[in-house]
């Protein structure tokens, strides 16, 4: 598990330095949307990581090695977790340095609830993406996202308007989230097991 992670880091390090510096550049604006939109987009690096794997031809030459389907499939979740994670932390960290400087009050509710809906956002997509291949769950894969940032822009509204505190109801995603994973997980190994044949 351990190296498939260290490949997928190799692979966006090399390849999308551009990418992952444009996620630094929104963790640092000032903003809760600036900071959720960062965490989003860094919940998304396992689906460049498996366009690059499909392109290489990476499933053909992991299937001759000690890779287990269910390694191959959980990896790309772990990356996203800790890419939403590590956007989150920054992010976090960021604004409060900012918050210091500025001598205003940053919450992390906002931010904190965008990483559970990351975790939902890779729970409903990364199925499709394993059932369908890049090409083909593009298009749905970019329709939930759309709404999810929409959503996000949404709860970035709602915390702004509520001196960056948000309802309790919002915190209905954290249970769902997890929920959700707990059944995407298991889906996406079957699916990624059926087209491997």
């Amino acid at each position: 598990m351990k190296a498939l992670l260290l490949k997928d880091f190799y692979v966006l390090w090399k390849q999308m330095k551009a990418f992952l510096v444009l996620i630094l550049l929104f963790s640092a604006l000032p903003g809760s949307y600036n900071a959720i939109f960062a965490v989003t987009y860094a919940a998304m690096l396992p689906y460049s990581c498996v366009a690059y794997d499909e392109r290489s031809k990476w499933d053909q030459l992991a299937a001759m090695m000690p890779y287990s389907n269910r390694d191959l499939v959980l990896s790309r979740y772990i990356l996203g977790w800790i890419a939403g994670a590590g956007a989150c932390l920054l992010s976090l960290l960021l604004q409060e340095g900012f918050a210091l400087i500025l001598h205003q009050d940053v919450s992390p509710d906002t931010l904190i609830a965008s990483f559970f809906v990351c975790l939902s956002t890779l729970a409903i997509t990364l199925p499709l993406i394993f059932r369908f291949g890049v090409e083909r769950g593009r298009l749905i894969m970019f329709l939930i996202i759309f709404l999810v940032c929409g959503s996000a822009g949404a709860l970035s509204g709602i915390a702004d308007s509520l001196s960056g505190t948000l309802p309790a109801p919002v915190w209905l995603i954290v249970p769902l989230s997890l929920v959700l994973t707990a059944l995407s997980i298991p889906l996406s190994l079957r699916w990624y097991t059926l087209r491997r044949r």
